[in-house]
């Protein structure tokens, strides 16, 4: 696999509304790889395929570090509570901002044999999988950051026990 570029917020990709995945191929199972690889090498916890600059209904995602998920043409289904929090995004470096999310969400989507599956994710999860969704339609969570985006840095300060 390879690692691709990670497009940074004012590519105009990043406002483009994704395309339905029709069939899973070679050259698209070879995107989610590097799609992974990329992830993991930036240090995040998800990525969609407008981030590395490609069109199409795709992200990954792992809280956990050890457990991905691949997620083809997903939809949010339910959602429910609220949950208010720092969110960063590898498409923003070295920033975060608070954002107000769902604290549950039900998504459906098909997996890499296109098969229809659920899932259901509370706290970061349900935080990643609404994150990622957001990206297929060309939207970023700078738009709802509560507030100014602040240096990660300052973050790291403020966590940091004294």
């Amino acid at each position: 696999m390879a690692l691709r570029q990670i497009r940074i917020q004012g590519d105009p990709v990043l406002e483009k509304v994704c395309k339905e995945v029709k069939e899973v191929t070679p050259r698209t199972l070879e995107l989610i790889g590097d799609m992974l690889d990329t992830m993991y090498e930036a240090n995040g916890v998800g990525l969609a395929a407008p981030q590395v600059g490609i069109l199409k209904r795709i992200v990954v995602i792992d809280v956990t570090g050890e457990d991905p998920i691949v997620m083809i043409n997903p939809k949010l289904v339910e959602s429910s509570g609220e949950q208010t929090g720092y969110e960063g995004c590898l498409s923003v470096p070295g920033v975060s901002g608070k954002v107000t999310r769902p604290d549950y969400v039900k998504a459906v989507y098909c997996n890499e044999q296109m098969e229809l599956k659920e899932i259901e994710g509370t706290e970061l999860l349900a935080r990643a999988i609404c994150h990622e969704l957001e990206h297929l339609d060309g939207h970023m969570y700078t738009e709802k950051v509560i507030g100014e985006l602040v240096d990660n840095s300052e973050l790291k300060e403020e966590s940091e026990p004294e």
